[in-house]
């Protein structure tokens, strides 16, 4: 059963967080949010971030289409001064829909003119973009790709969730070939073309994307791949590795950034109750190996120091996978449509990303993290955020599917000191749904908030539902 977010007061959110046994602090002063950062060679205005988040509308070619550059136009009249562009495919076979936008020659022109777009929208809602940081997330699907999956480890708790022939429902099974060593190489060069071009279309940074199951980060916990990029620490985290020392040395100037898992925590059933499993788990990051349920932040933090010294400037950390155990990435009111009812408490979810984070900003106070997680705290999201920077344990705020409701939440803060309460994110799982909807002529429907977007995505939704209601029923 959804556990509805009730709360009034900071009281009451102080009183549930006793009652819960963790450790959530909240402030009424905002100003903490408001301080300027130095991120690489660069001070960002304050710190507030717009999280990496897909639209899924991008044409089929993979540009930016009308629905994409208003997005970013949005954000960047919104006035958070680091906005962290979506995943972008490093090439087509690795695109997770049909519609993920993908950066190559053919479609750069679109890429810079969205640039531009969302670069003048600041300077006319927020007098300048010298203190504004704009990037785009590179990524590999890998395992998720949707053609077909392309895997770097088998994974015994993944693999039988994992659909190899869509005709079928055929899934994984231990014959089905991993990517090789040189193929993975070879992955290198696509990364170090698409960082040009980003940096062409004027892009202040790339990701280079290690998060939620996605290649990258699959491979960072692929203990039981042998080879020259499995097994070992060192060698799990040996490509990415060279992607950064690639991508430093051939697109001098361009920030380098990551957005990492923390905790991959282990695929959860739909009844709530995570796979069957039996320690010590072979695959996996950021997790205990005999307990992996819960974090284990050793060899995280031995990657983020190596980061460090290869010249990254800003981790955006996070948790989960959102196909397999989303309650871990995004603590929620209601379940996406593949998902099932939280497990926990959404407060102790947001908890645990709250408490993860910090140890690991603690750890490097000089390296700026931005946090993940706060959207389940609704309108007293910037309480909790203003309380953390100040407290020392996060640099940056992020926020990701609750901006689509209120994309310019920080002028909202600046101007107002609160949020304005009728478009705050209620984490009702739409804009998740409307990801997860593929039946329409493009493989794909536009993702959006029809609750608080109406105008744009409330004809999407009812056309998604529409679908839905006239599917055949066995």
């Amino acid at each position: 059963m959804a556990r509805f977010f009730k709360y009034k007061t900071l009281d009451e959110l102080f009183a549930e967080n006793e009652r819960l046994g963790i450790d959530l602090a909240f402030s009424d002063d905002m100003s903490p949010l408001f301080q300027p950062l130095k991120i690489g060679s660069v001070t960002v205005g304050n710190r507030l971030c717009i999280h990496p988040m897909e639209g899924c509308d991008g044409t089929l070619d993979g540009r930016p289409d009308e629905l994409t550059i208003r997005r970013y136009v949005r954000f960047g009249a919104g006035g958070a001064k680091v906005i962290w562009g979506e995943a972008t495919a490093v090439v087509e076979e690795c695109r997770a829909n049909p519609r993920q936008i993908v950066l190559n020659a053919n479609t750069f022109p679109t890429f810079a003119d969205m640039v531009q777009q969302t670069r003048k929208a600041h300077r006319e809602s927020n007098a300048t973009d010298q203190d504004l940081l704009f990037g785009l997330q590179l990524t590999h699907s890998g395992r998720y790709s949707y053609r077909r999956p392309i895997i770097v480890a088998h994974d015994p708790l993944l693999d039988p969730r994992t659909v190899a022939d869509k005709v079928t429902g055929r899934t994984i099974d231990p014959s089905y070939p991993l990517m090789t060593d040189a193929e993975l190489e070879a992955l290198i060069p696509m990364y170090v073309s698409v960082a040009k071009l980003a940096q062409k279309a004027g892009f202040d940074f790339v990701d280079v994307k290690q998060c939620h199951r996605y290649l990258l980060n699959e491979l960072l916990g692929a203990r039981n791949r042998e080879g020259k990029f499995g097994g070992s620490l060192e060698n799990r985290t040996r490509l990415p590795r060279m992607i950064i020392e690639a991508i430093r040395s051939e697109v001098p100037g361009l920030m380098i950034t990551t957005r990492m898992n923390i905790f991959d925590g282990v695929p959860f059933k739909a009844d709530g109750v995570p796979v069957s499993y039996s320690p010590p788990i072979i695959n996996g990051w950021g997790v205990n190996t005999d307990n992996p349920l819960s974090p284990d932040i050793t060899e995280v933090s031995w990657w983020i120091n190596e980061m460090r010294t290869l010249g990254v400037s800003l981790i955006n950390a996070t948790m989960g996978n959102p196909y397999a155990a989303p309650h871990f990435g995004r603590p929620f009111e209601y379940p996406p449509p593949d998902g099932y009812e939280a497990p926990e408490h959404p407060l102790i979810g947001v908890n645990r990303q709250f408490q993860t984070a910090a140890q690991l900003q603690r750890q490097f106070p000089e390296l700026p993290l931005t946090g993940t997680g706060y959207s389940y705290l609704q309108e007293f999201l910037f309480n909790a955020g203003a309380a953390n920077v100040r407290d020392g344990k996060i640099a940056i705020i992020g926020v990701g599917r609750a901006s689509l409701s209120q994309p310019d939440f920080a002028k909202q803060l600046m101007d107002n000191g609160k949020l304005d309460r009728k478009r705050v994110c209620r984490t009702f799982s739409y804009c998740t749904a409307l990801m997860r909807a593929k039946q329409n002529e493009l493989g794909q429907f536009a993702a959006g908030c029809p609750p608080f977007d109406k105008e744009v995505y409330g004809p999407i939704w009812q056309e998604v539902l529409s679908l839905k209601k006239n599917e055949p029923t066995s």
